[in-house]
């Protein structure tokens, strides 16, 4: 395989063609069909393509990468979505496109950032993706396979990937993070992969490593001078409150040991820092840096207020997915509603979904209604659901005895799909949690 080079020139690669024609007596069609090949291109059309997008749209363009063209359909309402949060990133190619903030809007804008005049080019191209030998294509099945060394391979022939962009300005370090194989991450930090770099939600690589929960990835982007404080999806939303969002404790502490920002109160409730808890209630500043409330689209909209009752409420919710029973009895001793949906779950519903006996058990000691129907997750998902339907949903056999012991319902049946707790059992696959409930 030859190498392409970051900044490709497409005079060069004919100049080249019209060369190997003439050293080897072949056609000119011949000559470019070999350098295609060789830079692992199917066709000569295919990679004077990919050189003219790439030319035009230099450090900009974003390299489609995933086959399902519904995927960038998805992309598209999430960039609206971050867009109509204020997220600097995300705004910002509306306006360069000269775009409204609607579904068209963003489906214009993602096709234009994939260096494409409309979104059926777009669309277009993506069906013949597999087969497009573009290179970041290529690193992307690499990184989906978890196989380091056809990543390291195609670092080597295309030097420029560790900085390319791909889809909503994903790169390949924030994809490599998403597979849990810590070996593909090293695979791109040793070849220079900046650590610090987020896509257009400000998403950065310790973002998804809080995300899914990885202490040794986090030590490891760490070590590389990845920074703790940095935002995405709204003000205060660093990888500490991220993890802490989904009750992430392992990944929450290590962060924590870098850095507590930012400082409001659900965070202090989160990591059970009760001193810290007492001195937020007490000043009331315990509201601030809350512009952060759902890790991606597909959680609806919700505008934080700085109602102390609803900051107190939320801060309820973040101890309890974080088994934080101290924070738990503080904050409802100082005036915390135990049964509290301030956004997408109840403190209960939270510890429930996550698995947190501890929690639980203290919830139910304070009063919180075991029945109580709620909301959880996304709207789709969640509308009238108990605790005892989402920990029947994970398979939390402990939880789920603790909540039957304590007269929850089996036959409560959710808003939406009008399930039992046996039904949502069965239907996500947790057969020892259907068993429990039959």
């Amino acid at each position: 395989m030859g190498t392409l080079p970051a900044k490709p020139s497409l005079d060069q690669l004919r100049k080249r063609a019209k060369d190997l024609a003439r050293a080897e007596g072949v056609k000119l069609a011949e000559a470019q069909f070999r350098i295609a090949r060789d830079h692992g291109f199917p066709s000569w059309p295919k990679l004077q393509a990919y050189v003219r997008r790439v030319t035009e749209h230099g450090n900009t363009l974003q390299h489609p990468y995933h086959q399902d063209v519904g995927y960038y359909a998805e992309r598209a309402l999430g960039l609206l979505a971050s867009a109509e949060d204020d997220t600097p990133g995300a705004k910002e190619p509306f306006d360069r496109w000269g775009q409204p903030l609607t579904r068209d809007g963003a489906r214009a804008v993602v096709a234009r950032e994939h260096g494409f005049g409309s979104w059926k080019a777009l669309r277009d191209h993506v069906k013949s993706l597999v087969d497009s030998g573009e290179p970041f294509a290529r690193a992307y099945r690499a990184i989906e396979a978890r196989d380091p060394e056809q990543l390291e391979t195609l670092l080597g022939e295309f030097p420029g990937l560790v900085d390319a962009r791909g889809t909503n300005g994903n790169d390949l370090l924030g994809m490599a993070g998403a597979t849990h194989d810590e070996r593909l991450t090293r695979v791109l930090l040793d070849h220079g992969a900046d650590p610090a770099r987020g896509n257009v939600h400000g998403w950065t690589p310790l973002h998804q490593a809080a995300y899914s929960n990885l202490p040794r990835l986090l030590d490891l982007l760490l070590r590389h001078g990845a920074p703790v404080d940095v935002p995405a999806r709204g003000d205060g939303g660093t990888p500490l409150v991220v993890a802490l969002f989904w009750g992430h404790r392992e990944a929450a502490e290590t962060l924590a040991a870098h850095s507590r920002a930012p400082g409001n109160l659900r965070v202090a409730a989160g990591l059970g820092d009760i001193e810290a808890v007492d001195d937020l209630l007490t000043s009331g500043r315990g509201g601030a840096h809350r512009g952060f409330y759902r890790p991606h689209s597909g959680f609806p909209a919700w505008q934080p207020t700085d109602d102390p009752a609803e900051v107190r409420n939320e801060a309820l919710a973040w101890a309890a997915r974080n088994d934080r029973t101290e924070a738990l009895r503080t904050l409802v001793a100082r005036g915390a509603d135990v049964d509290a949906d301030v956004y997408r779950g109840t403190a209960l519903a939270w510890a429930a979904a996550q698995g947190k006996l501890a929690a639980v058990r203290t919830l139910l000691d304070l009063g919180a209604d075991v029945n109580l129907r709620g909301t959880f997750g996304g709207p789709n998902h969640g509308e009238g659901v108990t605790a005892l339907h989402l920990a029947a949903q994970s398979g939390h056999l402990d939880v789920m005895r603790t909540l039957l012991e304590n007269g929850a319902d089996p036959t409560a049946r959710d808003a939406i799909f009008d399930g039992t707790p046996q039904t949502w059992a069965e239907v996500c696959g947790q057969p020892a949690a259907r068993d429990l409930l039959q």
